[in-house]
């Protein structure tokens, strides 16, 4: 698997990306005993489809450790408000792995390729 480039986290700047984080429902297979006996619905959101592609990524070092530290922090703070604010060299470092391991199936669903095209078209803010 290849490597993530890093996205210079060195460079702290005052422009931010300011992404509203979308949510809509999905249906999952109900299991009991080992049996699938029915659909339910669980709420999902951008942060849950970005946590998933980062936690696939294999990513390691003290440089996106801290990367992954400050994104964390972000994703608390867009729990609360429902916003994911992240300076410029975190939004790249995200856009990154979206753009390689964004699984393709994912494009299926209008309300996931929605809340993704937000985040790929967030733009630039000043603070």
């Amino acid at each position: 698997m290849a490597k993530v480039k890093l996205y210079k986290p060195y460079l702290l700047t005052n422009s931010m990306r300011k992404i509203k984080v979308e949510k809509w429902k999905a249906s999952y297979p109900k299991i009991e005993n080992g049996k699938v006996v029915g659909q339910e619905e669980k709420e999902e959101n951008l942060l849950i489809a970005l946590n998933r592609l980062t936690v696939n990524a294999r990513n390691t070092g003290l440089d996106q450790f801290r990367i992954f530290s400050r994104i964390g922090k972000n994703f608390d703070d867009a729990e609360k408000t429902g916003y994911l604010k992240l300076e410029e060299g975190d939004y790249g470092f995200l856009k990154q792995i979206i753009e390689r391991d964004v699984p393709s199936a994912w494009g299926l669903s209008n309300k996931i390729s929605h809340a993704i095209n937000l985040f790929l078209d967030a733009k630039e803010e000043k603070d």
